[in-house]
C-alpha cells in the first residue's frame, strides 16, 4: 500500500488511466474486429470504408501508448492485405 501522499495520489491517477486505457484497446479491437467480419462476410466494400476507420483507431492506440507502433503497423498492414486480396 501507498505510504506517501504522491504514492497515493500515482495509485489514484494509474486506475483512472487504466480505464482509459481499457476503453481505448476497446475501440481498437471492435474496429479490426468489424473488418475481419467484412471481410469473412465477402464484403469489399464495406471492408475498404471500414479499414479506413480500423487504421485511424489503431494508430491512434498506437500514439496513445496502448500498442507498440510496430504491432500496431503490422495489425494495419495484414488487414490492408487481406481487404486488397478480396475478389469484388
Amino acid at each position: 500500500m501507498a505510504n506517501t501522499s504522491s504514492a497515493k495520489k500515482a495509485a489514484r491517477s494509474a486506475v483512472r488511466k487504466a480505464v482509459i486505457n481499457k476503453n481505448r484497446i476497446g475501440k481498437v479491437r471492435t474496429s479490426v474486429r468489424k473488418v475481419e467480419e467484412a471481410i469473412t462476410g465477402g464484403k469489399k466494400s464495406d471492408a475498404e470504408v471500414l479499414l479506413k476507420a480500423a487504421t485511424t483507431e489503431v494508430m491512434r492506440g498506437a500514439n496513445k501508448g496502448v500498442m507498440h507502433k510496430n504491432a500496431a503497423s503490422r495489425k494495419v498492414s495484414r488487414l490492408t492485405h487481406r481487404v486488397r486480396a478480396m475478389k469484388g
